[in-house]
């Protein structure tokens, strides 16, 4: 069912948008908040390059976590933080951190090595919740026993990106995570198929469940903020 947008629910939703965090480092500035810290983005050139790193303020230097590019953090209700992130182009990795038992380390440990290794995240104390989930998922829903750290979480939409068998060959997909009912829903994304996008330059980066229409919304590098259709699959409309 198509669903009509006025321009006050565009203009809404897109405000909306601009809110949600994102992968590192381009959307560091929406970083969700850390009673006690902050995130401190290491610029473009130099051994720190493109680094986003979660430190005590005044201590830069010394930071407990850092992420490298693709990572994107996200809050969890217990005062966690959880971060999400692609191993490979077969997997996805959801980590949970508790923030109180992060230990600082000097920057000159990640510096150099860390922006261009296949590491996306770094911290000397290991996450208390771990998990991998198949990037290959097929269209529909999946029964997934999540940790019962990711337990608080009701949704968590997330871009599983590229992946074959569409029509065109290639496509790009949509996660939809419920960990506490053990689901997730893989919604395919044909209105970016291989013929209409180029995949290394265009991509879903955030996503959220619009709170008035129901409708997922979001955005992406190169793609304007977008409103997707009842079932998830097609583009309702563009936001921009």
């Amino acid at each position: 069912m198509s669903y009509f947008l006025t321009d006050s629910e565009r203009s809404r939703m897109r405000a909306l948008i601009t809110t949600l965090s994102g992968p590192a480092p381009w959307y560091w500035n929406t970083f969700p908040q850390v009673p006690g810290f902050e995130w401190t983005f290491h610029g473009q050139d130099g051994p720190l390059a493109f680094v986003v790193t979660l430190n005590k303020p005044e201590r830069k230097n010394d930071p407990v976590l850092a992420l490298n590019t693709y990572c994107a953090p996200f809050a969890l209700p217990d005062g966690k933080l959880g971060v999400w992130s692609p191993e490979g182009r077969r997997m996805i990795r959801l980590v949970s951190f508790d923030p109180k038992t992060l230990k600082p380390f000097p920057l000159e440990e990640i510096a150099g090595w860390f922006k261009g290794s296949g590491d996306r995240m770094y911290s000397t104390v290991e996450p208390v919740g771990d998990f991998e989930l198949s990037a290959d998922l097929p269209d529909g829903m999946h029964e997934i026993q999540f940790p019962t750290e990711f337990h608080g979480i009701e949704e968590l939409p997330i871009s599983a990106g590229l992946r074959s068998g569409s029509e065109h060959g290639v496509s790009y997909a949509v996660y939809v995570l419920y960990p506490h009912a053990g689901l997730v829903q893989v919604l395919p994304q044909e209105w970016l198929s291989g013929d209409k996008f180029d995949g290394g330059y265009q991509w879903i980066t955030r996503l959220t469940r619009d709170p008035v229409t129901h409708r997922l919304i979001g955005d992406g590098i190169r793609i304007d903020p977008f409103c997707l259709s009842e079932d998830g699959k097609n583009l309702e409309s563009l936001l921009a």
